[in-house]
């Protein structure tokens, strides 16, 4: 009996850890949007290179594409970097109102 309590116990831990994670899904801004939508474009991009550099024989195509690589690394670091100060500005702002 113990078994089927603890079972029911993880369902509705699991039920809660799904109902947060959409709930902070839906309260996105459309500037959060843009960024998600900006860091996926860039990791395909990433992905994409990555498989052409596998394929690349001649010396220039590589290094152009290495060059391709640490451009949108770069770019992928400002975001990231951006998203964690919006999140700190955010933070403070509600240690703030308390």
């Amino acid at each position: 009996m113990a078994r089927g309590w603890e079972s029911k116990a993880v369902e509705e831990q699991i039920g809660e850890a799904q109902a947060r994670k959409e709930a902070r899904r839906k309260q996105s801004t459309p500037e959060e949007d843009e960024l998600n939508r900006r860091k996926e474009a860039l990791l395909r991009e990433r992905t994409r290179i990555e498989r052409e550099m596998e394929r690349a024989y001649m010396r220039r195509h590589l290094v152009i594409l290495e060059r391709g690589l640490a451009h949108i690394d770069a770019e992928l670091a400002k975001l990231e970097q951006s998203a964690v100060e919006k999140e700190r500005a955010a933070f403070d702002k509600t240690r703030k109102l308390r």
